[in-house]
């Protein structure tokens, strides 16, 4: 007997080149294009962070997960390369990218600041900004703004061209980024001047402006015509998701607003609850992972200050950095199945809580969230919160899988899983009279006469008052059950994916699993070619004091200081505002290098007298993409060089005689030493104050700061106010100039404290610099030409700061080789197909952030391979061991 084929899982969004003309509708229903509304599902995917070459098939990638949309950032100094110098080709080339998307048939909502974040040199803001000391970034300040124009002048017009539904893909444009982090004076006036340039520039598409931390108003500055949207980053095993991200639903939908959440986690059982708590766009950020090539990753993300972004641009998305797609693909895969099964419905849902309790034996929300769908019924998400660990095939309490009770029913719920559950849905849509009274797993289709659902747990169903138990799949063969003239079909997860049809008789039509490609062994390379000759220097000239590398053109590269000064007497040197790695040599010796992001150092030079050279060279690994205060070379706009450096004339304690204000101290001020006042009100700020007097430049180093302490410094005689200071532990100093200085120290009484301390010292600055650059044209164009070499076999031991250019050959890989260098105390940079790679820093370290820091990526294509291996002083003497090469198949 032959019956009816469904077929299920097609592809049913709109090709937006045979769109009609209709534009985006948001309200408190959602969002609305293509002529009916949208749940949309969005992948980061950035085209600056992959080849050309694999734009196309990333991109086909995120439309194959069942996401339908991508969200893109444009960098503004990686299109901005120098001051008035723009590319937009190669890899540069993001209306090419745009157009790839709207083939792949995906929609985009671009990025394009002028701030961006994104682990990115400088958030993208060029580095040169900074050399204008009037000018302050993101802020409602002329000559920002005046640069801001010339970028969306640049950038504003390839997205307009692109814009749904009149001739591409872009749904929304993003004004800014998580401005609530930032110390903006004027919102309101900053956002309507980049709101003001979009709309002269034709975005007619929604201006959106996301909130890093909830301050909706401090991200967008309330301005007419920018929608807020909404950055959440939880931990995805906490019970209290879902209760915050209803509030900013109501919120929202009290302005007639929908739910835009433009960043979060990745994990797809956080994503669900997200979504039943009323979210209309899901755009979990970086989904598709990439990489940092060349010198473009970012200083201080999160963690302790100076943290580094590494080459792997890569926080676990369900795509890795290499494009292998992880188990969370498939988790997208089945998320998507249910909104398509769902539809409208679905899109058009409104948040609420269950009408009635939910109890479960397993850790869960701790206020589960629902939808109300359009039509009728609930779609209620139910989180176990527990692990895999010892999981059952049974029902019952712990890790394994758990017992929840819905409208009364116990059901089973898988561990680490967010089963969507149907409750009181009208069959109709799917022409069946009756109602699903509940499903306690997701419906990943719905055809004539056929339900199918997928679960790894049994699958209770009830159909008006008929209750079903569907067995869970095993070992490839459905769960299957009938009610009501209903077939009811369980498959597991991983075949739910695969579902190409089902037959009335609940035969279900799998596409086939894609094969398994076993990854080639690793290839250890022990053999190279050393270049006679090192790449060149661009001098320029002699300068008084060290002047900042951007001062010299060096936005991108790395910079070489030199100087001879007479340590005769000088116990120490004072190293202030030196950013970011530092090798220094004293008197032939290096030293250990410096990676303070700015942090004053005290560097001892007892062993050395007389004349000496002093040597620097310093090299850019990323401006801050944040706002950090703990330390200077993590302000956003920060320069780059060796900052300056002081010899150490004298060193006088300070610690006594400070006047006390504050309690009940009184009139004269009592004199203690600096948080030396007792008192029983602990934690209310305490002021002591004291003269300073210095006949030369002095820093005064406060001992023993925990909490961050405030220190101002006045005039002695007319106690006018030149600076206020927070001085923080990470950065325990304050520079003072020549003269009689009121020093007032501000801190809250802390009785269980270990006391401060306070020395001053007295400075001479170090003067009469020579100063070379090489920039990243410079270093790139030396790296990618043919040069002679000698063959050398690795091992290869160097000095601290002497260098070895190297060229490798590769072997030939479709996929892309990972070049994993193995040595102590090596930094590496690597070149290949015309572009600097990245650099990969092996032995002692600062901390890395994001994918594997220990790899370099060779793209498939990219012919040719150079190193540049720099010894660095530390614990062990710099050595190059072997590069290993790995495939990224």
């Amino acid at each position: 007997m032959s019956h009816p084929t469904t077929t299920l899982g097609q592809d049913t969004t709109p090709d937006p080149t045979t769109t009609p003309d209709q534009g985006i509708a948001l309200d408190a229903r959602g969002i609305r294009f293509e002529g009916g509304p949208q749940l949309v599902l969005c992948a980061s995917l950035f085209y600056f962070r992959l080849p050309r070459e694999q734009w196309r098939a990333r991109l086909a990638q995120v439309r194959a997960s069942g996401y339908t949309c991508v969200d893109v950032y444009l960098p503004w100094n990686f299109h901005e390369t120098a001051p008035g110098r723009w590319s937009f080709e190669g890899r540069r080339d993001v209306a090419a990218f745009l157009d790839l998307a709207q083939e792949e048939g995906l929609y985009v909502i671009a990025r394009p600041g002028p701030y961006i974040c994104s682990e990115w040199d400088g958030g993208a803001l060029p580095a040169w900004l900074g050399l204008d000391p009037q000018l302050r970034v993101r802020q409602h300040e002329p000559r920002f703004l005046d640069r801001v124009t010339a970028w969306f002048d640049q950038a504003l017009p390839l997205l307009a061209e692109r814009q749904y539904p009149a001739n591409g893909p872009v749904i929304m444009v993003q004004l800014e980024n998580e401005l609530d982090f930032f110390d903006c004076e004027d919102r309101t006036g900053y956002l309507t001047a980049l709101r003001d340039q979009a709309v002269r520039h034709g975005i007619t598409v929604p201006l959106i402006a996301c909130s890093g931390q909830g301050d909706l108003e401090g991200a967008t500055g309330d301005v007419p015509g920018v929608v807020p949207a909404c950055n959440f980053y939880p931990d995805d095993d906490s019970p209290h998701i879902e209760p915050e991200v209803r509030r900013y639903a109501e919120l929202l939908a009290q302005r007639d607003l929908p739910l835009l959440i433009t960043e979060t986690n990745r994990r797809h059982r956080t994503l669900r609850r997200l979504l039943a708590s009323g979210a209309s766009l899901i755009a979990p950020y970086l989904q598709s992972s990439g990489w940092n090539f060349g010198y473009t990753p970012s200083a201080g993300n999160w963690g302790r200050p100076g943290n580094l972004m590494s080459h792997g641009y890569d926080f676990g998305g369900y795509v890795s950095s290499t494009g292998t797609e992880r188990p969370e693909y498939a988790e997208a895969q089945l998320l998507a199945r249910v909104i398509d099964t769902l539809g409208p419905r679905l899109a058009l849902a409104t948040p609420t809580v269950p009408h009635t309790p939910v109890t479960t034996d397993f850790p869960t929300s701790s206020s589960p969230s629902a939808l109300r769908l359009d039509g009728g019924g609930l779609l209620l998400a139910v989180p176990h919160l527990g692990t895999r660990t010892g999981m059952r095939t049974g029902v019952g309490t712990g890790s394994g899988t758990g017992t929840a009770v819905v409208n009364g029913v116990p059901v089973a719920v898988a561990p680490d899983s967010c089963p969507l559950m149907l409750v009181d849905v009208p069959l109709g849509p799917w022409g069946h009279e009756g109602t699903l009274t509940l499903a306690s797993a997701d419906l990943v289709a719905a055809g004539e006469g056929v339900l199918v659902f997928a679960s790894e747990v049994p699958v209770t169903v009830v159909i008006g008052d008929a209750r079903v138990e569907i067995p869970a799949p095993a070992a490839g063969v459905p769960g299957r059950a009938t009610a009501e003239g209903l077939t009811l079909v369980a498959l597991a997860p991983a075949e739910a994916v695969r579902l190409r049809a089902t037959d009335r008789d609940g035969t279900v039509h799998l596409d086939a699993p894609a094969p398994a490609r076993p990854a080639p062994a690793p290839v250890e390379v022990r053999r190279t070619r050393r270049r006679a000759a090192t790449a060149p220097e661009s001098a320029t000239g002699r300068h008084e004091l060290p002047p900042t590398l951007e001062s010299l053109g060096v936005y991108r590269g790395r910079g070489a200081y030199r100087t001879t000064t007479d340590l005769t007497g000088v116990d120490e040197l004072l190293l202030v505002g030196a950013a970011d790695i530092v090798d220094l040599t004293i008197a032939g010796r290096a030293r250990p290098t410096i990676a303070g992001f700015g942090a004053t150092r005290r560097i001892d030079v007892r062993e050395a007298t007389g004349s000496v050279d002093v040597e620097a060279v310093v090299e850019i690994w990323g401006h801050a993409n944040f706002d950090d205060a703990r330390l200077p070379a993590l302000r956003l706009g920060a320069l780059r060089g060796l900052g300056t450096v002081w010899t150490v004339r004298e060193t006088t304690d300070v610690s006594a005689l400070w006047s006390v204000h504050g309690h009940w101290a009184g009139r004269p001020a009592p004199l203690r030493e600096l948080g030396g006042w007792s008192s029983t009100r602990v934690g209310v700020p305490v002021t002591y104050t004291r003269e300073i007097r210095s006949d030369t430049a002095a820093a005064l180093h406060l001992k023993g700061v925990v909490e961050p302490v405030r220190v101002t410094v006045a005039d002695e005689d007319s106690h006018t106010v030149h600076s206020v200071l927070a001085v923080h532990a990470e950065d325990p100093w304050v520079p003072l100039p020549a003269g009689t200085h009121r020093i007032s120290v501000t801190l809250p009484h802390h009785p269980s404290g270990g006391g401060l301390r306070a020395e001053l010292l007295a400075l001479d600055p170090v003067t009469d610099w020579t100063c070379s650059a090489q920039d990243d044209d410079l270093l790139t164009g030396f790296a990618t030409e043919a040069a002679p070499g000698q063959e050398v076999l690795l091992p290869l031991a160097l000095a601290p700061g002497e260098e070895a250019w190297l060229d490798v050959d590769l072997p030939p890989s479709h996929e892309g080789l990972l070049l994993r260098p193995d040595g102590t105390q090596i930094r590496v940079t690597g070149w290949a197909g015309g572009e600097c790679v990245g650099r990969v820093w092996v032995g002692d370290r600062p901390d890395f952030s994001g994918g594997d820091a220990n790899v370099l990526w060779i793209p498939p294509g990219w012919s040719g391979l150079t190193l540049l291996v720099r010894g660095a002083a530390g614990p062990e003497a710099p050595e190059l061991r072997l590069l290993r090469l790995e495939s990224s198949d």
